[in-house]
This record gives structure tokens, C-alpha cells and sequence, in this order.
């Protein structure tokens, strides 16, 4: 059985109508909220892109807030007249395209946190990565790495994800990585990531678009059938609780190891749905 699902938790998510690839309007907007209701998310962090670059221009920067800040707004209004118990904030998916980026902006951050969600460009792990996420830590500023199982080869090398954690990194793993979502090496290295507790926080990574999957259900009963209970009560529920009220996150204990190769096989062949996400 499947711990309780209620206020769950997403940290990462494109549901700000038409700034990024996420959502296209507001319709949009509240019909994959509402998809989250179903998969029992009551707290939301929604997260549009933006490259780290524009931190060195301040009225570009400044533009790009703005133009979030409004259409964000607008679809907060939406959302809690709809659905007014869900928890609707905002914060951004950086892209760290420059070594040193400027986030003193607390709208860059996760609800206005000292936490901030990075991504590295072109999903490849630039050269001296952790010295960047040392220089994010020594601003003050608590650094949650994107998705590091879909980068290219890190199925290879998954102990970069210890040498960002040990330089002051946390880590986002998609729900979706476990079912297929991305394909097989993505799979393999999400798993790789739960089986060393390399992981803090589960999250959609959702696009906006109604007629795409979470995989949040499907996800929890990959991990539930490797003993992932608690696990994902942690990275679901705890973790992302705790980055919401500021605090850092509580140690998640590694996934049990599977025995059966020929599920992980099956698993990785699986590519359930359609549609694009970054």
C-alpha cells in the first residue's frame, strides 16, 4: 500500500502562461493544476526558465522579472479562485549559462527562499561545476540542481552528483525519469542517484500541458515495489516542505537495491506518453 498522497508537494514545474515552454495561457495554467489536485499535490513552486546571464544586465533582468511577475499574477488569481486550497507560489529555473550569476533577486528563488533550482546548459555538465556551486553556496544562497539524470553521460559518472553535494549542492530527481520518461539511461541513473541517496526531492518538472502525464503514480509504484515508502514520503512531502518554510532537507536513505534486472530492462524499453519536456 502507498503512504497517503494528500499535500504533496512540486518544486518544479512551467505553469507561468507564456514565458517559457510551459503552459500557453491561463486555461492552460488551471487545468494542470488541477491535474496535480488529482495526483494529490496541494503545494506548488512553479518554476519558468531563465539563464543566469541576465543577471549581468540589470534592465534585461528586470524585464524578463516583470514580464514573469505579471503573467504569474494572473494565473495565481486563476488558481486560487479555483482552487483555493492549493498553495500557489513561484520561483524560477536558472540556467546557469555564466560562472557567476547575481541571486540576490529573491524572485529568482524558490517562494523567495534562500533556495534557487539550476540547471546547466544544453543538459551537459560544464567543466568545473562544483566550484559554481560552491560560489552559489558562498553568496549565501542554497543551490537545488535540476533533473542531473538526464545529463548526457552521467549514467557513466553519477559521483558528480557527490561532488556538487559535498561542494553545497541539493538534488531534483523527475518522477518521470523512473518510468522511462526520458529514456533508458535517464532511468538507470535516477535509480543510481535513489540507491546512493544521492537525491532530495522528487518533482513533475510538468510543461503545462493538460494532455501530458505527471507520472507522479506511476513513479511511486516503481519505487514502492523496490521498498521506496518511506523514501518517497521523504522526497515528496518532508523535503519539499521543509525548502518552502526555508529549512534545509532532511537525509533520504538510499533505495534498496533490485534484484530483478529483467524489471529494470522492461523498464527502461518502456517509454509511457508523449509529448516534449526540458
Amino acid at each position: 500500500m502507498l503512504p497517503d498522497t494528500t499535500s504533496l508537494v512540486d518544486i518544479h514545474s512551467h505553469l507561468v502562461p507564456g514565458v517559457d515552454d510551459g503552459a500557453r495561457d491561463v486555461t492552460s495554467a488551471v487545468e494542470s493544476v488541477e491535474q496535480m489536485t488529482f495526483s494529490g499535490i496541494r503545494r506548488i513552486v512553479t518554476t519558468p526558465h531563465i539563464q543566469a546571464s541576465l543577471t549581468h544586465t540589470p534592465h534585461r533582468l528586470e524585464e524578463r522579472l516583470s514580464e514573469v511577475t505579471e503573467s504569474f499574477q494572473t494565473a495565481a488569481a486563476a488558481v486560487r479562485s479555483t482552487f483555493p486550497e492549493v498553495e500557489f507560489r513561484r520561483g524560477h529555473e536558472v540556467m546557469i549559462d555564466v560562472p557567476e550569476a547575481d541571486l540576490s533577486d529573491p524572485r529568482l528563488r524558490l517562494a523567495g527562499t534562500p533556495f534557487v533550482l539550476v540547471e546547466w546548459p544544453r543538459l551537459q555538465v560544464p567543466p568545473g561545476s562544483p566550484r559554481v556551486i560552491r560560489e552559489i553556496r558562498d553568496q549565501g544562497y542554497r543551490p537545488i540542481v535540476a533533473h542531473p539524470e538526464r545529463y548526457v553521460g552521467l549514467a557513466n559518472d553519477p559521483f558528480i552528483v557527490r561532488r556538487w553535494r559535498d561542494a553545497g549542492a541539493y538534488v531534483q530527481v523527475n518522477y518521470g525519469s523512473f518510468v522511462g520518461r526520458y529514456g533508458a539511461e535517464a532511468r538507470e541513473a535516477a535509480f543510481t542517484l535513489l540507491e546512493h541517496g544521492l537525491a532530495d526531492y522528487l518533482a513533475t518538472d510538468f510543461h503545462g500541458n493538460p494532455n501530458l502525464r505527471l507520472y507522479r503514480k506511476e513513479a511511486w509504484t516503481a519505487l514502492e515495489r523496490r521498498q521506496g515508502r518511506w523514501i518517497l514520503e521523504a522526497l515528496c512531502r518532508t523535503n519539499p516542505s521543509r525548502m518552502i518554510d526555508g529549512h534545509e532537507p532532511l537525509p533520504v536513505p538510499p533505495l534498496p537495491e533490485s534484484g530483478r534486472l529483467i524489471d529494470r530492462l522492461r523498464g527502461a524499453v518502456r517509454r509511457p506518453g508523449r509529448g516534449t519536456a526540458r
